[in-house]
């Protein structure tokens, strides 16, 4: 593919040969005007020294000052300015400011004692050469130093558009990273949104199905009569063969719908004994939270313990984005009917202040993990006001 013009220009000036050809260039440019117009011996120092230098100004940076200040005295030796002293002393300025070797300011407030070094030097020539020279504060004195005015404005504009291509780079390199992270993001986005889809057309499709299986091979032991031993036997055990298909599908399911980089196989996963830090965290943030516990501990199988863990999680972000500030208490209760009741509730606004609060992503979210289990979940206005998140995780049939 052919890149334009501008593109091919900018390719050509970012190689490395470019400072080599341009400063091999201008020192040539530099010898052809020393031979024509000769110069002292420090002019032709300082002129030949500010060209040479320009070729290690980008794997040197610091170089550039020489070639300034080289510039400076070459221009303060002789009362002619060679071409070649100013294009690299422009160039000089440029690179320390496109390089920010010193802070802009200390760059061209340096430039500009040095300008005026200069001009103090060449009153001092043209007084010696016999030329009208007023005296300081003498009408048309100030006319005297408009070269070092001049050199200053130059200095700084060299330095200044020098900066603003470093700036611009700068701003360049960021928003590229930026938006290589955002597309990343966005992929990472999209795997795990097709991972949940994944999770949900296996919960609909295949676990209803295995569910029923369970339930009608249990049932037939009872509604069929005449029945044999063996067959009440075999019923029986494609009861549990359906059962012990549906745990596995339940973790199977735990593993898609985990986020990338919590792998449920390999990293340890929360747990409701985990609740007090999660509460903890909440209160440390700035929010007001209780929990409460009643019924006796029971450990659950991992999907409920990890699914009523991350119900109050969500409740919690919840409670903080839409009721800053507000009392939020946490309830377990560990039914002795083999049923975890989960219940949030906060005494902040109740649901006409919270945009989509009966189909929002997080609850959703949190009716997706309820069902995964074959609980229930409701979230709506509590009973005394506020909003209160309430889930029921029957375990006993996993």
């Amino acid at each position: 593919m052919s890149t334009s013009p501008p593109q091919r220009l900018r390719d050509w000036i970012a190689a490395p040969a470019y400072p080599w050809i341009t400063g091999g260039a201008v020192t040539a440019g530099a010898v052809v005007e020393l031979i024509v117009i000769p110069g002292g011996v420090t002019t032709t120092v300082g002129v030949l020294v500010s060209a040479v230098s320009l070729m290690w100004r980008r794997s040197f940076p610091p170089v550039a000052v020489l070639t300034v200040a080289a510039g400076l005295i070459g221009f303060a030796g002789d009362v002619n300015l060679y071409l070649a002293i100013m294009v690299s002393g422009l160039t000089g300025c440029y690179s320390l400011g496109r390089n920010r070797v010193l802070h802009p300011a200390l760059t061209v407030t340096g430039g500009a004692l040095g300008a005026l070094c200069v001009n103090l030097v060449h009153i001092n020539t043209w007084s010696r050469m016999d030329l009208p020279v007023p005296a300081l504060w003498e009408r048309g004195s100030l006319s005297l130093f408009a070269e070092s005015f001049l050199v200053t404005v130059v200095v700084f504009g060299a330095v200044m558009m020098g900066d603003a291509v470093r700036s611009r780079e700068e701003t360049r390199t960021e928003r590229s990273l930026a938006q290589a992270q955002l597309i990343a993001m966005e992929r990472q986005q999209a795997a795990e949104a097709e991972r949940a889809a994944i999770a949900r057309e296996l919960h609909d499709i295949v676990s209803h199905s295995v569910s029923m299986i369970a339930v009608q091979a249990e049932s037939a032991t009872y509604t069929t009569p005449g029945l044999t031993p063996e067959a009440r036997d075999g019923f029986q055990q494609i009861a549990a063969t359906a059962r012990s298909s549906m745990a596995e599908l339940r973790r199977l399911l735990g593993v898609l719908r985990t986020p990338q980089g919590e792998s449920a196989l390999t990293s340890p996963q929360p747990t409701l004994d985990h609740l007090a830090e999660l509460v903890d965290q909440h209160r440390a943030v700035g929010g007001t939270a209780e929990l409460r516990i009643t019924g006796e501990r029971v450990a659950l199988p991992a999907a409920w313990e990890l699914s009523a863990y991350r119900i109050a999680q969500e409740a919690l972000t919840n409670a903080r984005k839409h009721a800053p500030g507000a009392r939020t208490v946490v309830e377990v209760d560990y039914g002795a009917d083999r049923l975890l009741t989960l219940r949030v509730q906060d005494d902040g606004p109740g649901t006409d202040s919270r945009p989509g609060a009966g189909a929002g992503h997080g609850l959703t979210g949190m009716r997706e993990r309820a069902a995964l289990v074959g609980g229930r979940l409701s979230a709506g206005a509590g009973p005394d006001g506020g909003f209160l998140v309430e889930a029921e995780l029957p375990w006993g049939s996993g």
